[in-house]
């Protein structure tokens, strides 16, 4: 095809159409599953991750100049092959010639992803809402922020393409970055791949996220097992102990100082007390002494009645001198 003052004639879009599907013809004779990006009327994306996509490009100055041309090309369906891998977009696009586009892109720093993590810890219910764009405002906010969120900034992407254009991003890449919205509508794990990260994460970040808060957030103190055995004086057995480790002992615990008085007194009083019952008991059983009884002067007896009572009975007396004759 001939130049004119330096540029390449115009090609028509039924042309660069015609261009598309030889190259398609023969790449799937190379064994390659070939994948156009097609859709319908002239909207490129229509769910929230392809709209998002493509948002976030119209939002870099850099990229305004080229980008309205790679609509139109995205739109006429130039784009006849895309393939999305972890961090690299390879395509194939038909212009005045097909050209081979590769799109390198960094992954998502591992900081930047724990933070979009924790952020949206417990506010995505599923995984399928999640895919589907259902998501309330302030995930979609955290997810679309055009520095911390999920899309990858300027100068984290590389382009290169095999056309004359002397161009960072030539017309065919602005093509390509719009057919990966359009993608994207289908396809929207396609976006964490390509980011290097695992989009089930943010299902379950709502677990790992309660774990941390439990664990560092909380200042409770805890009783430990050693604590529990010494307040109640049992053993506690470990669960399972470390390989290698020695075994804990116990130490022997003692009464606070403050109960020691409290003990002692008692004790001392209950043994004052069993003294005391001693002492009773030991005198009740002791024969009295000879004399004047306890009870106070003998009481009279009859003359007839020569038996005392059990009560004053008294002793014979005894002489010294021995029996009278």
């Amino acid at each position: 095809m001939s130049w004119y003052y330096g540029w390449r004639p115009y090609v028509s879009v039924h042309e660069r159409r015609r261009k598309a599907e030889r190259a398609m013809s023969a790449l799937r004779k190379k064994g390659v599953d070939v994948q156009p990006v097609t859709f319908s009327g002239r909207t490129i994306a229509s769910t929230f991750w392809g709209k998002a996509w493509c948002d976030h490009l119209e939002n870099f100055s850099d990229f305004s100049n080229r980008l309205p041309r790679g609509r139109t090309y995205v739109r006429n369906g130039s784009v006849c092959h895309l393939e999305i891998h972890k961090g690299l977009i390879e395509a194939r696009v038909s212009g005045s010639e097909v050209y081979t586009v590769r799109v390198k892109i960094k992954p998502i720093a591992r900081q930047k992803w724990q933070k979009i993590k924790a952020r949206s810890a417990g506010q995505i219910s599923s995984l399928l809402d999640l895919l589907a764009g259902r998501l309330s405002a302030g995930v979609m906010q955290v997810v679309t922020d055009a520095k911390q969120g999920l899309f990858p900034l300027p100068g984290e992407m590389s382009f290169s393409c095999s056309c004359p254009d002397w161009a960072v991003m030539c017309k065919h890449v602005a093509a390509v970055l719009y057919g990966v919205g359009a993608r994207l509508d289908t396809q929207p794990e396609l976006l964490f791949l390509l980011r290097g990260v695992d989009h089930e994460e943010l299902i379950s970040a709502p677990a790992e996220q309660a774990v941390v808060e439990a664990t560092t957030r909380g200042k409770a103190k805890r009783v430990q097992a050693e604590d529990l055995g010494a307040v109640f004086g049992i053993d506690l057995q470990p669960a399972a102990r470390v390989a290698g480790a020695a075994p804990r002992t116990r130490q022997p615990t003692t009464p606070p100082p403050a109960q020691r008085p409290v003990r002692t007194a008692r004790k001392a009083k209950t043994m004052a007390r069993a003294g005391d019952e001693q002492e009773s008991q030991t005198a009740a059983a002791e024969p009295l002494p000879t004399g004047e009884p306890a009870d106070g002067p003998l009481l009279s007896v009859p003359k007839g009645n020569t038996k005392r009572p059990a009560s004053t009975r008294r002793a014979p007396r005894r002489s010294a001198q021995g029996p009278s004759e």
